[in-house]
């Protein structure tokens, strides 16, 4: 299982979406390096098809459900959609859904 996150330097959501992460690996009782990618350009952003920071892939898909349809990729702040309105982290069960598999 691969886990990325993908950033940018000065990201005000990075430190806590990796602190989270790494409680929600633990949680799950699932092993493995986060592979921390700093996206520097627009190009990289194209590139690396970045949505914004913080994103978070699991075996190479976004955890955001939908997230694959979209083409809005850039150098910005990622905004969640979710139930509870905007957040700047993606939900917890988004997470473990992706790491689970469910």
């Amino acid at each position: 299982m691969t886990i990325e996150l993908l950033y940018f330097d000065g990201c005000p959501n990075h430190d806590a979406v990796v602190a989270r992460l790494r409680e929600l690996l633990t949680q799950a009782g699932i092993d493995v390096t986060i592979a921390m990618h700093r996206v520097e350009t627009v190009e990289d952003a194209e590139r690396e098809r970045f949505l914004g920071s913080p994103t978070i892939r699991v075996g190479g898909h976004d955890v955001e459900p939908g997230a694959e349809s979209r083409d809005d990729y850039g150098m910005k702040c990622r905004l969640y959609a979710t139930d509870e309105g905007l957040r700047g982290t993606p939900p917890d069960a988004w997470i473990l859904g992706a790491l689970t598999g469910s």
